[in-house]
């Protein structure tokens, strides 16, 4: 059974009982609640042992089986391939951030001074994170049926919107190399620029070129900055607006 006996005196239970009503669900262990709220820049502050990160990876497969099982009953005349990549699409970092802004989660997390000095509770990758934290905490106290009765109450209508709203489901590398392919007979090309920061905070900064055009894209990994260079290059030709869609 998965325990934290860490001490989580610092939790404002004020704050955890909001959290509660937004997700209009009682938590029965209060600490995985707690736990799933805990970035590791606070923990090594506060030295825990602990953070979110455990919750984050069973949350990831919880959220994964809950999108599998509703993509199946909302398309049941696609294939998996094109089922899988509209999964991909819907358990993405922005998309899953999308849903974590929806219901203000950046309001509940525990961030490191640094963290909280570079706007770390409207980062889209933390946000993302600690969606899932939070759907691992619900599993393991409540079970499946409860996570996925949550989410499909809470979640399932803005997920929908969102794909339905989306340019592509293919991710922006993909489908940058379709439009370069069909209208201008080449293949975006992508040189990495720069990377900067410390080796655990690294940030990549990659150039994507389509024929004499150049756009650039950073990113906390190069695959990372490479799907938003290719975003950016998107825009440039046309294929998506500003707000990144089409």
């Amino acid at each position: 059974m998965f325990s934290f006996k860490e001490d989580l005196n610092f939790v404002q239970e004020d704050k955890l009982v909001e959290l509660e009503r937004r997700l209009n669900y009682t938590f029965k262990d209060k600490d995985l609640l707690k736990k799933a709220l805990i970035h590791r820049s606070f923990a090594f502050e506060k030295d825990l042992k602990d953070n979110y990160e455990v919750l984050e990876f069973l949350g990831d497969a919880v959220i994964g089986l809950i999108v599998s099982e509703e993509l199946i009953k909302r398309f049941p005349d696609k294939r998996e391939g094109e089922l899988s990549q509209i999964r991909a699409f819907l358990v993405s970092e922005p998309s899953l951030s999308k849903l974590a802004k929806s219901i203000g989660l950046g309001e509940f997390l525990y961030l490191g001074r640094g963290e909280r000095r570079t706007g770390g509770k409207e980062k889209s990758s933390i946000l993302c994170d600690v969606f899932e934290s939070i759907f691992g905490a619900l599993y393991l106290d409540a079970g499946f049926d409860k996570a996925k009765e949550i989410f499909n109450r809470k979640f399932l209508p803005l997920m929908w919107e969102i794909l339905e709203r989306a340019p592509t489901y293919k991710d922006f590398k993909s489908y940058l190399q379709e439009v370069t392919q069909r209208e201008y007979k080449v293949l975006p090309q992508y040189r990495l620029l720069d990377s900067v920061g410390p080796e655990h905070d690294k940030e990549f900064i990659v150039e994507c070129k389509v024929k004499e055009l150049k756009t650039v894209g950073k990113g906390k990994t190069k695959k990372g900055a490479e799907q938003n260079a290719a975003k950016e290059m998107l825009k440039v030709l046309g294929v998506i607006d500003e707000g990144g869609e089409g």
